[in-house]
């Protein structure tokens, strides 16, 4: 039987989405624990040049139901509003894609597979695509370089974290 494009995209992105509520939920343990601000987390950057913690969690939203209802719509633009400033925030994003997703059913994704969309920046970029081209080659592995840098950027600051923070709730037979 072939893979379904939902099930090769929807089950792990809510895994993973549910590992990064769990970081989200240790990083505001940490500050608290430790006497930091919380703004020292939700603003880290790897580097200079990275976007924040924040933009990270948000990221993983736009690049799962953001993208999906993008697709539905047959366009497809990053949200440029701002990162949300608290771990609150953070958490109702979450929530929000987590709620996409749950609502997206099998045979819905499977109809926007073929359906032509297109991602643009305003007149900078344009990249056309099929639904299932845009979801598997641009999207998913952008959702996940958003999380793993989340990931990343709490390791650096020191959290004890492991690679089963970042796996999350695997789907194991049983």
């Amino acid at each position: 039987m072939p893979l379904s494009l939902h099930a090769a995209l929807v089950p792990s992105m809510l895994q993973i989405l549910g590992s990064v509520g769990k970081l989200v939920d240790k990083a505001e343990a940490w500050c608290d624990e430790n006497g930091h601000d919380h703004s020292e987390l939700i603003d880290a950057r790897i580097i200079g040049d990275m976007l924040p913690f924040a933009y990270q969690i948000k990221s993983c939203w736009t690049h799962s139901a953001h993208a999906i209802a993008g697709v539905r719509s047959g366009i497809f633009s990053p949200d440029m509003s701002p990162s949300p400033d608290s771990f609150a925030g953070l958490r109702a994003v979450l929530h929000t894609a987590v709620s996409g997703l749950e609502a997206t059913g099998e045979a819905e994704l499977e109809e926007l597979a073929a359906k032509d969309m297109r991602f643009e920046i305003g007149d900078r970029l344009r990249m056309d695509f099929t639904g299932q081209d845009f979801l598997l080659s641009f999207s998913q592995p952008n959702f996940y370089f958003h999380a793993s840098a989340a990931y990343d950027i709490l390791r650096m600051k020191g959290l004890p974290l492991g690679k089963r923070d970042f796996l999350g709730a695997m789907r194991l037979k049983g």
